[in-house]
């Protein structure tokens, strides 16, 4: 299934898109997709709705992919060919860094440079959305704990994450830098996490054109992996690394500026598009 939340900015509807494209009106059978919602047990109480049974729902504002997000936990260099092109060395376990909830946006909303940025760049991720609490679980049943994927574009401030002292949380936290979405799909769906194509461009350029097969930690490492350090809820997302082609990698570096538009991309999740504004 291809679930998603429609509608104005803390008034979104879930829905799901049906076969032929159509967007169909959930609110008569879930609040909101998330929490117990995305649990195992309330996914297949939405897969055994007919979807023609439900209202069709216009075109129009597309939120969030998920509600309620407690945690949004980031991967850091977790591409063989990412950390090359930054000139840094594998890390032996996988970086991890927090973004902000209050940075998750839809995925086509306008992301907001913020005050002071110099360094605002893209960053094409695979997104995990957890659907059940994992606590120590193996690599072996990680997956049973997760309930879909969806694009994650780690909007990023170089500046501000690796010039300030301290850690990256706040070059990657800014209001904004979260959109995610355009839908949550069930794993049924993506049955082969580790081999999904990947693209973003910068007003038409192609930027990033990867793949998440050379992703260093895996999907049901990372779960596994950090399922150790602290439990794992419903709605809380994992956003995964990122493939080649950011700006501070090239040479020389590129970065955003109000006006630009970033469009992405992942095989089989759908595709996200923003324009980048200045914090007024």
């Amino acid at each position: 299934m291809k679930l998603m939340r429609v509608g104005q900015a803390g008034s979104e509807k879930p829905a799901l898109l049906d076969a032929d494209g159509k967007i169909r009106d959930l609110s008569g059978h879930v609040s909101d997709i998330g929490g117990e919602v995305i649990a195992p047990a309330g996914l297949a109480k939405i897969a055994a709705i007919d979807p023609k049974s439900l209202p069709e729902l216009s075109a129009g504002r597309i939120g969030a992919c998920v509600a309620g997000t407690g945690k949004f936990i980031c991967i850091g260099l977790n591409y063989s060919d990412h950390a090359a092109e930054t000139g840094a060395t594998v890390p032996p376990e996988p970086i991890i860094f927090m973004k902000a909830t209050s940075a998750i946006v839809g995925p086509n909303d306008d992301v907001i440079i913020p005050r002071g940025s110099e360094k605002t760049d893209w960053e094409v991720e695979l997104g995990v959305v957890i659907g059940k609490t994992a606590k120590y679980v193996t690599e072996a049943e990680a997956l049973d704990y997760v309930a879909g994927y969806c694009v994650s574009n780690d909007v990023s401030e170089r500046a501000f994450q690796t010039e300030r002292s301290g850690q990256w949380t706040k070059g990657k936290s800014c209001d904004t830098f979260g959109p995610i979405g355009p839908w949550l799909v069930t794993k049924d769906e993506i049955p082969e996490p580790q081999n999904l194509g990947m693209w973003l461009t910068v007003n038409g350029q192609k930027m990033q054109n990867g793949s998440s097969k050379t992703m260093v930690y895996g999907v049901a490492f990372l779960v596994s992996y950090l399922s150790q350090f602290m439990s794992l809820h419903p709605g809380d997302v994992i956003s995964t690394g990122t493939p080649p082609g950011v700006g501070m990698g090239l040479k020389p570096p590129r970065y955003l500026k109000a006006g630009d538009v970033v469009e992405l991309g992942i095989e089989g999740l759908g595709t996200q598009k923003q324009t980048f504004v200045a914090d007024r």
